[in-house]
């Protein structure tokens, strides 16, 4: 009964989806509104392990505050809802290669001539022809090769403005950015989020992507270009189903 049912949701999906491409036939991917992060569903506040809380340290009347880069005012994102420009630079190479080559012989070979002086009665229990010398003999051969290899280069460059959704106890910020580019008939999306300490914030009011913790990051796009990429919804049944 599974591969019906799941044929028959196959079926409704593609449907469904022909359905949505036909209904903006001609026209390009719309743009997404902009929206409050913390107002989608599958949005979570962040818990992190907290240090001790200790004394704040004391100002003794001065006009210049803590971590201060400017006289009168920290141009830096601090607070909730402030913007800083998150700088992903992604530029990773991965070469790797094993190989496994094993070989195994094995034979074992056992008779019983004498046995409690029970050779006599070897006719009578086995068949004809039978040699008590040749009792057992058995033998095996088995072997192994193997070979891996995995090569992947990686290279994104792009810059993403992103908001202060969350200030943690410790000070350090919650940030989550998404910017979306629509060139004619294909939409590129990005997104990125991740946990940043003030300190790493650059006077301009940006910081790296490797300074962010529990980093983030996508690139992907949908529209012309991407539908004829992506395999159809009855190949990826298949692929799923078949044992072979």
């Amino acid at each position: 009964m599974r591969l019906p049912i799941l044929l028959l949701a196959a079926a409704s999906l593609s449907a469904c989806s022909n359905a949505e491409r036909l209904s903006r036939l001609g026209q390009g991917p719309e743009l997404a509104g902009i929206e409050n992060p913390t107002s989608d569903p599958r949005w979570r506040p962040v818990t992190m392990p907290m240090p001790n809380p200790g004394e704040p340290p004391l100002q003794n009347n001065s006009l210049w505050r803590q971590g201060s880069r400017t006289f009168l005012r920290d141009q830096r994102a601090a607070s909730v809802g402030d913007l800083v420009t998150i700088l992903v630079s992604i530029d990773d190479e991965a070469d790797l290669a094993n190989a496994t080559n094993r070989n195994r012989d094995n034979s074992e070979k056992m008779g019983i001539p004498d046995m409690m002086g029970l050779q006599s009665s070897y006719g009578r229990l086995f068949p004809v022809g039978f040699d008590p010398n040749k009792m057992v003999s058995a033998s095996s051969t088995s072997e192994v090769n193997g070979s891996g290899t995995v090569q992947r280069s990686e290279q994104i460059n792009m810059r993403v403005a992103a908001t202060v959704s969350q200030v943690l106890p410790n000070g350090n910020l919650v940030v989550v950015g998404r910017q979306q580019v629509r060139v004619n008939q294909e939409l590129r999306d990005m997104q990125v989020g991740g946990i940043i300490r003030p300190q790493d914030i650059g006077s301009d009011n940006t910081v790296r992507h490797d300074r962010l913790a529990e980093a983030r990051i996508s690139y992907g796009g949908r529209g012309t270009i991407s539908d004829v990429q992506r395999p159809r919804y009855g190949q990826e049944l298949l692929d799923i189903i078949l044992p072979f």
